[in-house]
């Protein structure tokens, strides 16, 4: 069967490889968008705390922050129907065991430029736990809307061809262009660049084609979904350590819940995302081709109401929460970044010719970098 042919292949459909593949698309090139799954934005890219990240969630990568804030005003004027910026937001600083004091936060923020204005009393929050509190500026991206955007963007776009149930069997090199060989109905490719933006599946994808592994760790993750009366349209992040968030979910309606303990079920120190739960019974997942959790059979029992009775502790008692559900995905990062707690955006050329770049990240403002290596 002769070879479809494009300037680009980007495997992975979720944000990156979506931005990545229009940006391309915008400046002339033919694309193809290879996806896994039969639907656009199903796994990290919808199961997140779908914060927009404005540098205080780091006070020890200040590498992190900056490339966070720097991102975050373009983000939110290209994204404006997709952004919650009307609620408010607090950050705050656990008694016990925190990684960073009052003084340390208020310096960091002062070096990043960003506002934090302590306060001394707020009636929905205890503050016998909590040391200090910050009214902050962040605001909440809303995934579903968001993934809707981009799903139609890329099928309306006449230079992407899009792929989805795409299954890369075989790889070759022929000169100066990859030769790939895809299940049906995608069928044989042929490109001089390939971009791999497919997160907890980058080291599988990288096997394909011969090259390296990152240095990663895997998590299967939960993010809970709550509603309250009380704190609606409001955010409390606290930090730096094992503690918790609760913010609005986008424009849903809905207040999204994390924990540092409780919100990673297992954890996979291997390069490809190996977990006990993998089994012949759920062939839609595997190390070389990670599932979507959420719908998985095996998936973990819910630890939602760890993670509310957790940060239930940081509220008066005028606050309460309802649990309504939750979703699961595997949440890769950095070995590296278990020093500082960084999420550094890795965009890396690992073959020149034909060439092949591999892009890791996790932080949906960081969408640009793509723009500044290609």
């Amino acid at each position: 069967m002769e070879a479809k042919q494009f300037d680009f292949i980007v495997i992975g459909g979720g944000i990156f490889g979506c931005y990545a593949a229009l940006y391309l698309a915008g400046k002339g090139a033919t694309v193809a968008l290879l996806e896994k799954e039969n639907r656009l934005f199903q796994k990290a890219s919808l199961v997140n705390q779908a914060r927009l990240h404005s540098g205080y969630h780091y006070p020890r990568s200040v590498a992190t922050a900056a490339l966070s804030d720097e991102h975050k005003h373009r983000f939110t004027e290209e994204h404006q129907a997709f952004v919650h910026t009307a609620f408010e937001k607090y950050y705050a600083i656990d008694r016990f065991g925190s990684f960073t004091d009052p003084e340390q936060f208020e310096r960091f923020c002062r070096h990043l430029d960003i506002p934090c204005e302590r306060i001394a009393a707020h009636p929905l929050f205890n503050f016998e736990r909590l040391e200090a509190v910050y009214r902050t500026q962040e605001h909440s991206f809303d995934p579903v809307l968001l993934g809707e955007y981009y799903r139609q963007k890329v099928e309306q776009h006449p230079g992407i061809t899009l792929f989805t149930g795409a299954r890369i069997q075989q790889v070759a090199v022929s000169g100066s262009v990859w030769q790939l060989d895809c299940a049906a109905p995608t069928g044989a490719l042929e490109t001089p660049t390939v971009i791999n933006a497919t997160y907890a599946a980058t080291n599988a994808v990288n096997r394909l084609f011969g090259l390296a592994d990152l240095d990663l760790t895997h998590e299967i993750s939960e993010i809970a979904f709550l509603s309250s009366i009380q704190f609606e349209n409001k955010g409390l992040t606290v930090m730096d350590g094992p503690f918790g968030s609760i913010m609005p979910y986008g424009r849903s309606g809905l207040l999204s819940l994390s924990s540092v303990a409780y919100t990673h079920h297992k954890i996979s120190y291997d390069n490809l995302p190996r977990f006990d739960c993998q089994s012949p019974d759920v062939p839609n997942c595997r190390p070389e081709a990670p599932g979507i959790c959420t719908e998985c059979p095996n998936r973990p029992p819910s630890n939602a109401y760890k993670m509310l009775r957790q940060m239930q502790q940081y509220f008066s008692e005028a606050v309460s929460f309802q649990y309504l559900f939750s979703y699961f995905t595997i949440k890769s990062k950095l070995k590296a970044s278990y020093i500082d707690d960084g999420r550094p955006t890795e965009i890396s050329m690992l073959k020149a010719q034909p060439k092949f770049f591999c892009l890791f990240a996790g932080k949906v403002n960081s969408i640009y970098e793509i723009e500044k290596i290609i």
